[in-house]
């Protein structure tokens, strides 16, 4: 059957041509204060049924996919890291998170695993909490937002990480841009900072790390990282009430910036900075993040 792609509560999946929204009958799940509003219960079965009514947000927290992941769970459980962290891309690849090549590559060649605190399952399609308030985001919605930039993390381009927390993307920049450009993280929690180089330097990202092209800040990311601007991407992980004007300043004309933005209810933004200096503006889907605020006020957990 030709299948077609279909948009539900800020997650992408595949489903048949009908009118019609799938219902998802779901594992128990627990809260997690980043991303995407759906499950994060483990890789266990999920009954998928096809009606006329949207799913139950209040099924949905925390942002892993609509569908679990769970495939052969003997791939993820099975075998060295780098092969379950090769399942992982397949299974995005399989349900349709990742459709680019490169994009797949990158994700294969940073191993997830080295950026998860210990003790936790790195290839889940769940966030992780690594403490200090702040989560590593799900598989899915790294992929999701590599993809929204690929086109502007093209070798020699430079590329922001507001809020880098474990590294774990900005290293994913880093390969993406390569020894000719520019991959830059800002995160205002030292330690989450000292942690996140520590796990780059373990991972495929490393001599970029050591050659300079890859470097992470501890700074206030609302106020980016002008040393190294403009930005051809920006990627910020946590959500703006709006967007912060210092981050528009350093995108280069033709840059692209995804941000989420909104309290509550937030949409994660493409922002286009067109080659007159103006923005196109677009919300790609509906998310849940915790909110881009001073280190104080994220230490609060406010």
């Amino acid at each position: 059957m030709r299948l077609s792609p279909a948009l539900a509560y800020g997650c992408r999946y595949r489903t048949p041509p009908l009118k019609l929204l799938l219902t998802f009958t779901l594992l128990p799940h627990r809260y997690h204060r980043h991303h995407r509003l759906t499950v994060s219960a483990p890789l266990l079965p999920t009954t998928l049924s096809l009606s006329s009514q949207p799913p139950n947000p209040n099924f949905f927290t925390g942002n892993s996919l609509f569908f679990r992941m769970e495939g052969d769970l003997q791939r993820f459980w099975s075998g060295n890291s780098i092969n379950k962290n090769k399942a992982m891309v397949e299974h995005l690849k399989t349900y349709g998170v990742i459709t680019s090549k490169k994009v797949a590559e990158v994700l294969e060649s940073i191993d997830r695993a080295l950026f998860v605190p210990d003790g936790n399952a790195p290839y889940y399609d769940s966030p992780v909490p690594i403490g200090y308030n702040a989560t590593i985001s799900a598989p899915h919605m790294h992929a999701t937002c590599l993809q929204l930039l690929e086109e502007n993390l093209q070798p020699g381009m430079h590329a922001l990480d507001v809020g880098s927390g474990t590294g774990y993307l900005t290293a994913c920049f880093a390969l993406m841009v390569g020894p000719q450009g520019r991959a830059v993280g800002v995160e205002h929690i030292p330690e989450l900072v000292s942690s996140s180089v520590l796990n780059i330097q373990k991972s495929a990202a490393a001599p970029l790390l050591k050659e300079g092209s890859l470097s992470v800040h501890v700074g206030d990311g609302r106020l980016g990282w002008p040393e190294h601007a403009p930005y051809d991407a920006i990627h910020v992980g946590a959500a703006a009430p709006e967007i912060p004007q210092a981050l528009i300043d350093q995108l280069k004309p033709g840059g692209r910036l995804v941000i989420p933005v909104g309290s509550v209810f937030q949409d994660l933004k493409v922002i286009d900075k067109n080659m007159d200096g103006s923005l196109s503006i677009r919300s790609e889907t509906s998310v849940r993040y915790v909110p881009l605020t001073s280190r104080d006020a994220q230490l609060r957990g406010a």
